[in-house]
């Protein structure tokens, strides 16, 4: 059977000579071939296939392949090598890491620590949206072991023939080609269609949006009410197992829907379950969204109570995953925008304090909150050591933060209460409003501590909020839950609607900290998690260019950014495809134009005059490096790189304003 997917692949299998050619030379042992391959694209150009293809060429040459998917890779550079485990051992393995920008916070731990140590005759072969750093490709150690081709799409006789390959009807071809233009995903999507679906004049109207009418095409009469909502689940979960269909949808063959899913040319099966294509997954989650929206809400509703179920009953080592796939659900709403910063630049993991990592964490607490803070961090850890985390990069292994998160039983301690002024308000607070019981506790996230990104929605706090309401849901006799910011007139908007401002303003050393809370008696983790629900509900735009998430949408900004020098990769970005270009007459052009006023208009605000020096110097003047925009501004590289983040979250937030706006 394996031996027949292959053929059928290669049947399929149009374009890419020059990485079949340079692939094949590798297998073959010539010592001018490459080392390692990165491919890199957009979304729906073709990477997997490519990969798909590159991974038949190399089993039929006999070699062992590890095949992993940079969407469920751990964030622990440990569990990776673990992972790839023979790519060190066996000669001759061929690693294949698929979806690489979702695990991109691992490149330069890969080049520098992991890819050195193969085994003799191995290759890798990497892919995603994402070009790799220039450092790579301009280092003249790996010029010659590293072949990096960016994936285009597809001429229009390559597009041609697979219409012909999947026996599109003449007379449909050249409306076909006009809709989809050279999208692998698009033309594959209709050749999955077929003639018949692709018969009537509108489906291929070609001012339409390509996906969301390929999608209406090919899906067409759904069998049953049951596969409708099955496509419900797929396109909101982050992935679909065959058991979370019999959850959510009780009383449905989940076993026979599960394998009509996963038959779907635009689903992808993965080792935690299925997982539509992004491009695919965003245009159908809007189109249900739009046609269905009370369907689309109870849908998420039911998903919430069942990973919530999975929180309190699930073994401990899948508790994280499940909270992740929890937060996924609300990524898009207003709540969840300002608390979370759904970044994966600078990933770090984390893991319990260690006694050689007091002093790190000491240092870091004395140069952002003080040496009267200092001390407090060291009386918890000695008392509470189980309640810390140390977040380190991934890339580097670098400590960059730590958080506490701390259990305190009743009655209250008194030395707890004399030692620490932000513990004793909370206690004060709770004997003022609803006093806990014996037997009875209280959970404070009492520190958050991130130097270069101090107590601002950065990935250390996704993390510690993930690990907090996990927590929540499993504790038994929790009585209130406590957050703790120095920041507290700006983190009590950011909160609005999910912890309580309790007035208290605590003061260690210089510094005064807001205290926000929840009482877990008064409101059920069920209860709370229906606010970041009807937080969530948007009123979805009429047809026309697809509405997009946030996450995808500062992708895009960020896609356009990092191809500003390439006129014709600019005006094939995503955001070309937003509400803020649909009425552009010269889209490219522009769209040039808002991207350079959106940011100079960052300047307004003192706030942004830098954020606006690191953007213009990265993109704009020509500097082929960070290190050197960095340089012309006359910045630390660290330096820079905040004030580049900061301008990146800012011109995010001041675009994604003018996409909501009503046209």
């Amino acid at each position: 059977m394996g031996e027949r997917l292959s053929r059928a692949r290669v049947r399929a299998f149009v374009g890419r000579d020059e990485e079949l050619g340079r692939f094949g030379a590798a297998l073959a042992g010539d010592p001018r071939a490459p080392f390692a391959f990165y491919a890199y694209g957009p979304g729906g150009i073709g990477k997997s296939t490519l990969l798909r293809r590159l991974a038949d060429h190399a089993r039929a040459a006999g070699r062992l392949l590890v095949e992993l998917d940079g969407r469920f890779v751990s964030r622990d550079p440990v569990d990776f090598e673990q992972a790839a485990g023979p790519f060190l051992d066996v000669p001759g393995t061929v690693l294949f890491v698929d979806s690489f920008e979702h695990c991109q916070w691992l490149e330069s731990w890969l080049w520098h620590h992991f890819l050195p140590r193969a085994a003799d005759d191995t290759l890798v072969v990497l892919a995603g949206r994402r070009p790799p750093q220039p450092q790579w490709t301009a280092d003249p150690a790996w010029a010659r072991l590293l072949h990096v081709s960016e994936l285009e799409p597809f001429s229009e006789e390559q597009a041609r023939s697979l219409l012909v390959a999947a026996e599109i009807r003449p007379e449909l071809r050249d409306r076909v080609l006009r809709f989809a233009g050279g999208n692998p995903l698009a033309l594959s999507l209709a050749a999955a269609a077929g003639s018949e679906g692709c018969g009537r004049q509108e489906i291929w109207a070609p001012t339409a949006d390509v996906l969301r009418t390929l999608l209406a095409g090919l899906i067409g009469e759904v069998p049953t009410a049951a596969h409708r909502r099955a496509l419900e689940v797929a396109s909101q979960a982050h992935s679909t197992s065959e058991e979370l269909l019999a959850a959510v949808l009780p009383g449905e063959d989940a076993h026979q829907l599960f394998s009509w899913l996963r038959d779907l040319p635009f689903i992808e099966s993965t080792h935690r379950g299925l997982h539509p294509h992004d491009a695919a997954r965003e245009t159908l989650a809007a189109d249900l969204r739009w046609r269905a929206p009370n369907a689309f809400e109870a849908m998420r509703r039911r998903l919430a109570d069942e990973y919530l179920r999975l929180l309190r009953e699930a073994p401990e080592e899948r508790v994280w995953t499940v909270t992740d796939e929890l937060f996924y659900l609300f990524r898009e709403g207003a709540t969840l925008s300002r608390l979370r910063s759904w970044s994966r630049e600078d990933e770090v993991h984390d893991r319990p304090l260690q006694p050689a990592d007091i002093d790190v964490v000491l240092r870091m607490t004395e140069e952002t909150e003080g040496a009267a803070s200092a001390e407090l961090v060291r009386y918890w850890a000695r008392r509470q050591p189980q309640a810390f985390s140390v977040y380190r990069l991934v890339s580097t292994g670098r400590i960059v933060a730590f958080t506490a998160r701390l259990v305190l039983p009743a009655p209250a301690d008194p030395q707890d209460l004399a030692t620490d002024p932000v513990v004793a308000a909370a206690w004060r607070y709770t004997d003022a409003t609803a006093p806990v019981s014996p037997g009875e506790h209280i959970g404070v996230s009492r520190f958050s501590v991130y130097p270069e990104r101090y107590q601002v929605p950065s990935r250390v706090i996704d993390l510690s909020s993930s690990r907090a309401q996990a927590e929540a849901a499993r504790a038994r006799g929790r009585a209130y839950g406590f957050a703790v910011y120095q920041d507290a007139e700006t983190w009590a908007g950011r909160v609005r609607g999910t912890l309580h401002d309790t007035g208290a303003r605590p003061r260690v050393g210089e510094h005064t900290y807001g205290v926000f809370g929840v009482d877990w008696r008064e409101v059920p983790v069920e209860a709370w998690l229906q606010r970041f629900i009807s937080a969530t509900e948007v009123t979805v735009p009429p047809p026309g260019p697809s509405p997009v998430s946030r996450t995808a949408f500062d992708q895009a900004v960020r896609e356009a950014l990092a191809h500003w020098r390439d006129a014709d990769a600019f005006a094939a970005c995503a955001l070309m495809r937003s509400r803020l270009a649909a009425d552009f007459e010269d889209p490219a052009g522009e769209l040039r134009a808002l991207l350079r006023g959106a940011v100079d208009d960052l300047a307004r605000d003192p706030r942004g005059v830098r954020a606006r020096e690191a953007l213009t110097a990265g993109h704009f003047s020509g500097a082929p490096t960070q290190e050197a925009a960095a340089r012309r501004l006359g910045l630390p590289y660290g330096t820079y790189r905040r004030h580049l983040r900061q301008g990146l979250d800012m011109l995010c937030e001041a675009l994604w304003q003018r996409e909501l706006r009503p046209r």
